[in-house]
């Protein structure tokens, strides 16, 4: 019985701080909680200061961390809604719309994406994320018009912004305008050694979007030099062999086209994606 009474008194004990807790503190245990990967912890610690203080204007904020870290264990209609409440108490808020704009893509939920962006820009007209965000949903949709807004509104104002220049290299392609397409990722490839140098993986996937518009404008000997160079750059650029694969096979070498197929694979292209491929191989 003793054994009983102590382990009572030792566990009221253990709980009696967490009980005393203030609304900051559940907060700044939540944020530590975050930082340390413990996203149970963290949960919990959140809906204690929501708990605690119901009322408080920066539960918007608490919501939004909440929907964050349910977005994370790929509980998405727990984290819609913990971001709906967070809009509800803060709409104009830009990291929450940021934040439930993203969890609205990962949803498949363009359209619904696209008016959180919207909204965000009408904000912050120069906010780079959600301009080059709208902007591939645009080239999604076929859009090519206002994507084409987009690109232009973002680099006027950051005329090296280096996922701005690709994307509108890459809606160039779409458009077939092979010519102003190059144009640009021959311009990147040129600024490498600017104030704001590219790291190899960006060269490397510049080469990787120049090949492919070389492909379209049936040039794959270009497009294969391309390839061989975003692979020395980046070793582990899986596109660049998945690209160079078909191209090998446009030109009849099977077995080369095989050893790039697969070694796409090894990092990380899905299988499905090369199958018909590899049985070209054969």
């Amino acid at each position: 019985m003793k054994k009983v009474l102590l382990f009572i008194f030792l566990a009221g004990t253990f709980w009696l701080p967490a009980l005393s807790q203030t609304y900051d503190e559940w907060c700044e245990r939540a944020v530590t909680a975050t930082e340390q990967g413990n996203f149970d912890l963290a949960e919990d610690c959140i809906r204690q200061a929501l708990k605690l203080e119901p009322a408080n204007p920066r539960n918007a904020l608490l919501f939004s961390n909440l929907g964050t870290i349910q977005r994370s264990q790929r509980r998405y209609e727990q984290a819609l809604e913990s971001y709906r409440l967070a809009l509800n108490m803060a709409p104009m808020s830009v990291p929450i719309l940021m934040n439930h704009a993203t969890l609205s893509l990962e949803m498949g939920h363009n359209d619904k994406a696209r008016v959180d962006y919207s909204q965000v820009i009408e904000l912050e007209p120069h906010n780079t994320e959600a301009l080059l965000m709208r902007a591939y949903i645009y080239m999604q949709q076929r859009d090519y018009k206002f994507a084409r807004l987009d690109y232009d509104t973002l680099l006027a104002v950051e005329p090296q912004n280096y996922s701005g220049r690709l994307g509108l290299a890459t809606l160039c392609q779409r458009e077939g305008r092979y010519e102003e397409a190059l144009a640009i990722l021959d311009g990147m490839l040129s600024d490498k050694g600017g104030a704001i140098p590219y790291t190899m993986s960006e060269l490397a996937s510049v080469r990787v979007a120049r090949a492919g518009v070389e492909l379209d404008m049936l040039k794959p000997d270009q497009a294969l030099l391309d390839l061989d160079e975003a692979i020395r750059l980046d070793p582990r650029q899986s596109e660049a062999y998945l690209m160079r694969g078909r191209v090998h096979l446009m030109l009849e070498k099977k077995a080369q086209a095989r050893r790039d197929l697969e070694k796409a694979v090894a990092l990380g292209i899905p299988q499905g994606e090369v199958r018909e491929l590899m049985n070209r191989c054969k």
